[in-house]
């Protein structure tokens, strides 16, 4: 089994917090984004936080700074894209998640037995405890380590974006030099340049067979 790359021990927590400051490692990075177009950069990134114990609950705050190398949507060449994202994320022990289940039949409401109540009621209520859509950033955790990991690949694939320019004023792609060259040498207006690029080589195949 991987070990993780970045775990928080809850023992060590209080409601006063603890600094931590984490190194992303080029290599974990790369691994991590082994199926995504992007890769790691040539740098470490660094993940830093703070993060404080509420009863079982764990508060994460933090920023995460790293750099992926990508292809320029434009001009298809390699760049470095610096990322900067900010965490905020509450972690729970897992066992207060509870898993979607099939909705109750109208029979099923009617036919229940009462419920039991007092600490039982409360406990039951506790244990399948469910997330709203605006608790989207609580996670769960296994009640003794913080794991991260997975948060910090999510957070550097989201804030990829889905067209990475290398700068806002990109030309786009360059022709081939053998192309610039050409174009040089003809006359204005009957360079490849004027052409549709796809008939480009037929253009150069025709000047080919009469030299």
């Amino acid at each position: 089994m991987t070990a993780h790359e970045f775990t928080i021990n809850v023992t060590d927590l209080d409601a006063g917090g603890k600094e931590y400051e984490f190194p992303i490692r080029a290599a974990w990075l790369r691994g991590a984004l082994e199926e995504n177009e992007a890769t790691a950069s040539t740098e470490d990134g660094t993940l830093s936080l703070r993060a404080s114990k509420s009863g079982h609950d764990v508060v994460v705050h933090g920023t995460l700074d790293v750099k992926v190398h990508v292809p320029c949507a434009r001009c298809l060449e390699p760049f470095d894209l610096p990322i900067h994202s900010d965490i905020s994320v509450l972690y729970v022990p897992a066992a207060r998640i509870k898993a979607p289940g099939p909705a109750k039949s109208e029979k099923s409401d009617k036919d229940a037995e009462p419920k039991s109540k007092g600490k039982g009621k409360a406990k039951e209520a506790e244990e399948e405890y469910e997330f709203t859509s605006e608790e989207a950033d609580t996670l769960g955790y296994d009640g003794e380590t913080v794991v991260l990991d997975d948060l910090v690949r999510d957070e550097v694939m989201l804030e990829i974006p889905m067209i990475p320019l290398c700068s806002d004023g990109c030309p786009g792609m360059s022709p081939a030099p053998e192309e610039r060259i050409a174009s040089a040498e003809e006359p204005e207006g009957q360079g490849i340049d004027s052409i549709d690029p796809r008939l480009a080589p037929l253009l150069r195949f025709k000047k080919e067979t009469k030299s």
